[in-house]
Parts: C-alpha cells; sequence; structure tokens
C-alpha cells in the first residue's frame, strides 16, 4: 500500500506581500511560528486537539484523511476537493478492492464463507455474529453517553467559541471539531497537568512498587541481578524471577527504559528473547521490556508521566505471561500461539492496577519530598478516566464492525463502495455528524490493510472485556482482602499466565472465572454501566 502523507504548512499571518516573502525557515521562532505539521498520528492528534484556528483544524483534518486517496497534495492545498480525472495520485482504493477481493477468493478455496470466517476461525471469538452481539450490547451503554458528551462540549464551544457555533450556524459540530472542544471540556473539569504528576513518579519507586505487586499476587519475586548478563547499554537492567514458596529461577528480563534516539526507535514494547523448550533444554526464558521515558539527568531521577506508568505495567503484563509460562513446547509456550483476540489479556489487565489506591500509595511520592500523591490527584486520575468513555468506545466498535462489514459482506465487484460501508457503519456506530463526502480514512487504515489486524480489529475491545472481567474477579472478593486477592492472583497465574497457546483462551478463561467473559465489569470501569 502507498503510505503517502501531505504535509500541512501553517504560517503566520505577514502584514504585506513584501513581509510574507521575507517570511522563512530561517526565521523560525517557536511560539510565532512558521509552523510545519506532518500528517503523522502525534502532530494530527495535538492539532486536532489544540490548534485554535478551525480552518486550519479543517485543514489538518482533510489531509489527514485523505492520504493515500485520490486527492492529490496540489488539491488539497488549493482546496480543491472535488475528483478530477486522472488525478495521479497515489490511490490505494484499487489496492484495497484488490486485497478484498483476493482475501475472499482464498477464503473461498479454504472453504470459507469469506475472509472474516476463516479469520476467526484462529481467534478466540468463534464467529461474526458473537463479536456483533458483544460490540451491540456495549453500544446500548456507550452511544447514550457519547451523545451526551458530544452534547456537553458542543453546549461549551456554543458558550465559547463565538458566533460559528451558534445553533443558527452549526448545528452539530464537525469532525474537526469535536476533539479540540472535548479537550478544552476536559480542561475545565480536571486542572490536571502532566507536570505536576511527574514528581510522584520516579522509576525506580514505580518498579519497585510493580514488583510488589506481582509478589502480593502472584507469588513471584523480581530481583536486580546486574552483572549477571552482559547488556547493549549501560541504561540496561537485568532482572530474575523467582518462586517464592520454592526458590525456583523461573525467568529473567532486560529493561531499556530510556529514550536513545540516535539508535532506539520510539515506543514500548515486550519481546522473547528466549522461549521456554524442552526440545531446546531451555527451562528459563527471558524477555526484553523496553520503554523510552526520560533519563535521569544530574541528582534528578527520570520521571515518568501516569500514561508511562500504565505502559509500563501494560508491557510487564506481556512479559509476565512470557515468563511464567508451565508450557514446555515451544511453539504455544507463554505467548506463542495464543489468540490474537485473547493476547492483550494480561497486558491490560496490569493497567488496572494503576488505578488501585493502595498499589499506586506504594510507590506514588514525591522524588524531592517524600510526600505521597494527594488524594485529590488520585481522584482526578480516576476520574479522568472515564471522561470521553462513550465516545472512545463508539469509535473502536465503528472500526472493529466496518472492519468486519468489510470482510464479510461486502462485495468489492458491487455497486458499494468502501466509503458507503463507512457511511453505512458509522450511522449506526458513531454520535457524529456522518462524514464529510472527501473522507478517505479508509485509504489509511493500516491497521486491517497493511498490519496484522484485517478481520481482527474487533481484538482491542474483546480484549478488553477479558482483562476487565479478570480484574473484576480481584473485587469480587475485595481488593483490600489480602487473604482473597492471593488466592485469585494464584489462581490467575496458574491459568492465564502459565498455561499459554496450547489450550484454548476461551477455556483458560472459564478455568480462571469459572464462567465466559462478560462485559459488566468493562462498562462499570468506564462509568457506563
Amino acid at each position: 500500500m502507498w503510505a503517502q502523507a501531505h504535509q500541512q504548512h501553517l504560517i503566520k499571518e505577514a502584514s504585506d506581500e513584501d513581509e510574507k516573502k521575507k517570511l522563512g525557515e530561517a526565521e523560525v521562532d517557536a511560539k510565532a511560528g512558521p509552523w510545519r505539521l506532518t500528517l503523522d498520528g502525534p502532530s494530527y492528534v495535538a492539532a486536532m486537539q489544540h490548534v485554535p484556528d478551525r480552518d486550519i483544524r479543517k485543514q489538518v483534518y482533510i489531509g489527514y484523511l485523505t492520504r493515500a486517496s485520490e486527492f492529490t497534495a496540489e488539491q488539497l492545498e488549493s482546496k480543491e476537493t472535488e475528483k478530477k480525472e486522472g488525478a495521479p495520485g497515489k490511490d490505494n482504493v484499487p489496492i484495497i478492492n484488490e486485497m478484498l477481493k483476493l482475501r475472499k477468493e482464498v477464503s473461498g478455496l479454504l472453504g470459507f464463507n469469506n475472509y472474516a470466517e476463516q479469520s476467526l476461525a484462529s481467534k478466540m471469538a468463534p464467529d461474526v455474529q458473537s463479536v456483533a452481539d458483544l460490540s451491540n450490547l456495549i453500544l446500548e451503554k456507550a452511544l447514550p453517553a457519547a451523545e451526551k458528551e458530544l452534547a456537553a462540549a458542543t453546549a461549551l464551544a456554543r458558550e465559547a467559541g463565538g458566533d460559528e457555533y451558534s445553533e443558527s450556524n452549526l448545528e452539530k459540530l464537525m469532525p474537526w471539531d469535536a476533539a479540540f472542544w472535548v479537550e478544552r471540556l476536559k480542561e475545565n473539569m480536571f486542572d490536571l497537568k502532566e507536570e505536576e504528576l511527574k514528581p510522584y513518579f520516579a522509576l525506580d519507586p514505580v518498579l519497585d512498587g510493580m514488583f510488589g505487586l506481582v509478589d502480593r499476587i502472584f507469588g513471584v519475586e523480581v530481583r536486580e541481578a546486574n552483572g549477571k548478563a552482559e547488556v547493549w547499554h549501560p541504561d540496561v537492567k537485568f532482572f530474575e524471577i523467582y518462586d517464592k514458596e520454592s526458590g525456583e529461577h523461573m525467568a529473567s528480563f532486560f529493561l531499556d527504559p530510556y529514550s536513545r534516539p540516535a539508535d532506539k526507535r520510539g515506543g514500548a514494547w515486550m519481546a522473547d528473547c528466549r522461549g521456554k523448550s524442552a526440545a531446546l533444554g531451555i527451562d528459563v526464558p527471558v524477555a526484553y521490556l523496553t520503554c523510552n521515558g526520560s533519563p535521569p539527568v544530574g541528582e534528578k531521577p527520570s520521571l515518568m508521566s501516569f500514561r508511562e506508568v500504565e505502559t509500563l505495567f501494560h508491557e510487564f503484563g506481556h512479559g509476565l505471561q512470557h515468563m511464567l509460562t508451565r508450557a514446555t513446547i515451544g511453539d504455544v509456550a507463554g505467548i506463542s500461539g495464543v489468540e490474537w483476540d485473547a493476547v492483550e489479556l494480561p497486558s491490560q489487565f496490569m493497567e488496572n492496577w494503576c488505578y488501585d489506591k493502595p498499589t499506586v500509595d506504594g510507590f506514588a511520592k514525591h522524588y524531592e519530598t517524600g510526600e505521597p500523591l494527594p488524594e485529590e490527584m488520585f481522584k482526578k486520575l480516576n476520574d479522568q478516566k472515564t471522561f470521553g468513555a462513550g465516545m472512545m468506545a463508539c469509535r473502536q466498535l465503528l472500526f472493529g464492525m466496518m472492519d468486519l462489514e468489510l470482510h464479510s459482506n461486502y462485495d468489492p465487484d458491487g455497486d458499494e463502495t468502501i466509503f458507503d460501508v463507512q457511511r453505512r457503519m458509522a450511522a449506526i456506530y458513531t454520535p457524529y455528524a456522518l462524514p464529510v463526502e472527501e473522507d478517505r480514512f479508509l485509504c489509511g487504515f493500516s491497521h486491517i490493510f497493511a498490519g496484522g489486524y484485517s478481520a481482527g480489529y474487533y481484538s482491542y475491545k474483546w480484549a478488553e472485556v477479558m482483562s476487565a472481567d479478570a480484574f473484576g474477579a480481584f473485587e469480587d472478593v475485595g481488593l483490600d482482602n489480602e487473604e482473597g486477592v492471593r488466592e485469585v492472583g494464584r489462581k490467575f497465574r496458574e491459568t492465564v499466565l502459565s498455561l499459554g497457546g496450547g489450550v484454548s483462551p476461551s477455556e483458560v478463561f472459564e478455568q480462571f472465572r469459572g464462567r465466559g467473559p462478560s462485559p459488566e465489569a468493562l462498562l462499570r470501569h468506564n462509568g457506563l454501566a
């Protein structure tokens, strides 16, 4: 697929033509401009949330949603969005239709009715209808909440945005308005700045708290073992994991916590260094945990944003499934062979503990004063978690069901286009105005056309349901009930973290929970119950 992306140039206003000509990159100033916004995800999201100029937001929005479409950069810069015959843009539509056609053809040769059916044959979800049923159950709660959230953002826009947002000029917030006013609403409701939180989340205490948690609930001890293994950079730490009862050395892992832009890509991830395998004589699996936090500076330790804390817990959850496995066949040990829609269960499960006050109190202390995270800040963190939950759920449900619709009922040779499908599904799953005519979002939907999520995007929400329900088992016994939490934690370790990919995730979950997954806990955690 083409990865064409245009750049939007946002140039500050100049008083006359001569001044405009003089304005160039040599005079770049962070506050005064000129500014260049690329259409990668972080820049796009930041523009949608924070650029006050409505016309610029629209320009960036249209630019982002017409990447790799029939619209050329020249058309967009001139604000001419009508398709021209023979426009030379690198258009993904023919490629997408060919991919959908070939996927359907291959599925037929393999005995399936469509590609979605083929995809789900190797996943936890039994069929498309089961995914649709779960999605619609969540939608019943999420859509009314999303409509209320959008109404609150609209009310703020009408109050603070001027005449262009009045009822006479605007019936509904446009797609390039919603994120901006939702963000303003969030700022009004939660005056919680990231820089105020960071001093309470120094890396070493956060690690101690996370390791203390797995000691408490899973009965494993994490020991720092620097010097026992060769590392590729002085920043890298090495740890070993032991069973507390038997003293068995169960696993080891490397932690590479800091950003190094010159030789390390961004993001955070877990990867297996070596997996458990009886055939290869490997009894102690080893994992890599990689983050991109800010390194220490002088006497100041590495300080983390709260999102970075959640991410660390998330990746450690993946690592625990790899490292605490009891499966001895390499292809199904740890995370290997785990179905795509179940592999995020341990990682998302671990994130829930970032909102458990005793757990957070164990590591959230000001690095200079030792003062604990103020109660008011913790409450705002919890309240923020559910802010916009309705709109976010609807967005994910739309993507998941649109993906399945394209891979089950859509006919690439029929009269309906992929964008007709998008509009039809958007009418069901979102509270927003329907996509604008030039919306070509699907041309850049790399998850399902250039990644591993074809007929599988629903997996995000499916795993969320399971992880919330799994955490619900701890809530059922009471998070302050140490004996009960320990008992449930051992059961989670013996099932979800131990059995690997050799047992179906449905059976694994039922062994742990005593029943199949329920969305009740997810809806409750998101304030949608």
